[in-house]
């Protein structure tokens, strides 16, 4: 697999970095900071004496619980998408129902249960396999003969990170590609950089044995001359920057293209300019020209624009698993200060066998100040907060799942997504509230659910203040379910509860 015609730099999902060149000749990147870029180690808050820091500074002062001056801002949809790419290193094995909702009663469908049954040329099957695919993935059972059909298809699949569709249409695009027409045939749009790096980083991986295919990037930072013709079949880009080498240095020619793939097709509406440039790359496109879209949800915004960019189309649905209450065993202490809830969380610990913990801040500031606590007493601790790269937090993540630290301290950043098998305690310091001050219902589901996944019985403590036991009681009307008051100080209570 060539890239650009100019050889195989190595990069990563980061975008450059030391030791990671672009994959395109020299000219510097000039970029605006990105909270994407680094790939070093993360400066992991909190870490203990074990881990060869040396020992702490005294402890900042508590900081107040109401505080709301230090909240996490927003995390963009670009950047959560791309951490989830980067810390599901294998397929996610889902039990969910494959759902095809069909407009053309005529078209054919079928799927397969391997990879030798899809009209793959070997050279696409020995990357495959290199790869680590032995067999498809629910998705790709149904998507990939559809992707691979003649007459083509036009194909919508909603799945999320993990399932294997960045592999399904990098294997079309690969495989609609003619190594002996010297021009673009497939163009592929992301939403930022690092998503379009990360998709060239697969195309590389497959088709690591198809020497005659090469590929470019139309992003930011790779310039191209005017007047250069491209010989690349595959691009792969950022809407903004392919509509420049389509309209205005007229390099990239849209009525060659047969192959048309959207992914993220939610993070582009979500982010502004993106849909409409995408729209308008679409209908320059020859009308026999297959699309393909992605998109991790499928809510009526992403349906209204997928209906704007593809006729009549296919629609695959992965049904993302549902969270659950039910097997969670949920309880509420009322702590008037950060102190107060320290030392209930130190109770808990002395009552209860816990294996690996996640808490859960409202604030960094709180984050910060009850990782350097825990770490002062002997726990193994990691902090993940969204001053942290992307790379940095995925790198955190991925220990925190070897169990190379015990205990995940996280502000909202990583409320979702983060699926670890060891995990069936879950600890609230301070209930999750939206800007007017009301019980955050879908984050605290999203907090808590992490307790009860894989058909494990969890377990969940949430510590409150007084004036906000309101909030508690807000929850339990809300999910229909039960929290209970314990008493922090009260140990033969806390060991009755660790022994049901």
């Amino acid at each position: 697999m060539a890239e650009a015609g100019r050889g195989l730099g190595r990069f990563g999902p980061a975008g450059p970095g030391p030791g990671l060149p672009c994959p395109w000749p020299a000219a510097p990147l000039r970029r605006p900071p990105s909270r994407f870029a680094g790939l070093a180690c993360p400066q992991l808050h909190g870490r203990g004496p074990a881990r060869g820091l040396g020992p702490f500074p005294a402890p900042p002062a508590p900081p107040a619980l109401g505080a709301e001056a230090e909240d996490e801002e927003r995390v963009p949809l670009a950047e959560i998408s791309l951490m989830n790419k980067l810390i599901h290193t294998s397929l996610v094995e889902s039990d969910q129902h494959v759902e095809i909702l069909q407009r053309d009663p005529s078209s054919p469908l079928f799927s397969v249960k391997t990879f030798e049954e899809l009209p793959l040329k070997r050279d696409l099957l020995r990357g495959v396999y290199m790869m680590g695919f032995n067999r498809p993935s629910k998705i790709q059972e149904q998507a990939l003969p559809l992707m691979l059909a003649y007459p083509p298809q036009n194909l919508i699949a909603q799945s999320q990170s993990g399932t294997g569709k960045t592999a399904a249409f990098v294997l079309a695009m690969l495989s609609r590609a003619s190594a002996n027409e010297k021009y673009p045939q497939c163009l592929c749009l992301a939403p930022t950089y690092e998503l379009a790096l990360q998709i060239g980083q697969v195309v590389r991986a497959i088709g690591k044995f198809c020497t005659d295919i090469k590929v470019n990037y139309a992003v930011r930072g790779n310039r191209i001359p005017k007047g250069t013709v491209l010989e690349e079949q595959i691009i792969i880009g950022t809407p903004g920057t392919t509509l420049d080498w389509c309209f205005k240095h007229r390099i990239l020619d849209l009525t060659k293209i047969s192959l048309f793939v959207l992914d993220e097709a939610d993070i582009m509406i979500d982010t502004q300019g993106l849909s409409c440039q995408s729209i308008r790359i679409h209908r320059a496109l020859p009308k026999n020209c297959q699309v393909l879209l992605f998109s991790a949800t499928f809510k009526e915004p992403v349906r209204a624009f997928a209906e704007r960019i593809i006729p009549d189309p296919i629609v695959i649905k992965l049904r993302e698993e549902e969270l659950t209450l039910s097997n969670i065993r949920q309880y509420f202490m009322v702590c008037q200060n950060s102190e107060e809830q320290y030392k209930a969380l130190c109770n808990l610990y002395g009552s209860f066998t816990i294996g690996q913990v996640m808490i859960f801040c409202q604030t960094r500031r709180l984050a910060d100040w009850l990782s350097e606590k825990m770490s002062r007493d002997g726990h193994q601790v990691a902090t993940l907060t969204a001053e942290l790269t992307v790379v940095q937090r995925a790198s955190v993540i991925q220990r925190f799942r070897e169990g190379k630290e015990k205990v995940l301290i996280a502000t909202n950043v990583c409320a979702r997504g983060i699926d670890v098998q060891q995990v069936t305690t879950v600890v609230n310091f301070g209930l999750p509230r939206d800007l007017d001050g009301e019980p955050d219902f879908e984050t605290y589901l999203h907090r808590i659910g992490r307790a009860g996944r894989f058909g494990h019985r969890g377990i969940a403590f949430s510590m409150v203040e007084n004036e906000t036991v309101e909030l508690v009681h807000k929850i339990e009307e809300h999910f229909q379910t039960t929290i209970k008051q314990l008493d922090p100080y009260d140990m033969d209570e806390l060991e009755r509860l660790a022994a049901e």
